[in-house]
């Protein structure tokens, strides 16, 4: 795909000419990662959509390495939600100490399971509003959730999307997770809405890293904001 961009330093502050800039640099971006990596998914191992919800609430200020570290012994223990709900939290506890605020993820494993038990007989919830009642779940979490196991047009913003969507120039002044989410949103087809969240934390994770962006042997440099600048 050809794309040009006009230079940073010659852009148009018309809101116009900023649209078309963000849209083209997204389309790039977008085939590009189609080309590479066209069903991008969760780092977090799972077997099913119980195993997803219990390991993306252990992941929150934890990497998705060191939950795939613990969870084959707390599925093993606990392999459906019913039985977790029958857990106490002193029972988690011992199984996911090693881990941030382990504590507070004990207490929310066991009552985000009872509320799947006696609220949504059983069923993890579809719908990222009532995902958000869960215990343990908040707007980010839920629209992992509901991208990765149900296809949702949604968008999750962890600080991979936040840091990565803001240097490429796919935001602008994004001053917190939601701003980013809405702009993203804005110029993003529905149909990639579930990826694209994949995308950019994988990006984050191995190539554009917060303090040494490996920006030499980025696929998407050529449109991206941050190397245009300092390159």
């Amino acid at each position: 795909m050809t794309i040009e961009l006009i230079p940073a330093e010659e852009m148009s502050n018309d809101v116009h000419d900023i649209e078309e800039e963000t849209k083209k640099r997204l389309e790039f971006v977008i085939e590009y990662f189609q080309k590479i990596n066209p069903n991008p998914t969760t780092e977090l191992k799972h077997k099913n959509p119980y195993e997803l919800l219990v390991a993306t609430i252990l992941s929150a200020q934890t990497t998705d390495k060191r939950i795939n570290m613990l969870t084959p012994k707390l599925f093993e223990k606990y392999p459906t939600v019913d039985k977790l709900a029958k857990a106490t939290p002193e029972d988690i506890y011992p199984l996911i100490s090693s881990i941030t605020y382990a504590n507070n993820k004990s207490s929310y494993l066991v009552r985000m399971a009872n509320m799947i038990m006696t609220r949504y007989n059983g069923k993890i919830p579809e719908d990222t509003e009532e995902l958000q009642n869960l215990p343990g779940v908040g707007r980010k979490t839920a629209h992992v959730i509901a991208a990765t196991l149900f296809n949702k047009p949604v968008i999750a913003v962890d600080t991979h999307v936040l840091r990565v969507a803001e240097r490429i120039g796919l935001t602008t002044d994004a001053k917190n997770p939601l701003d980013s989410e809405e702009q993203l949103i804005r110029y993003t087809p529905k149909e990639i809405m579930p990826k694209i969240s994949h995308w950019l934390i994988l990006h984050g994770r191995y190539i554009c890293k917060a303090k040494d962006p490996q920006c030499k042997k980025c696929g998407i440099n050529k449109v991206c904001r941050y190397y245009e600048t300092n390159f």
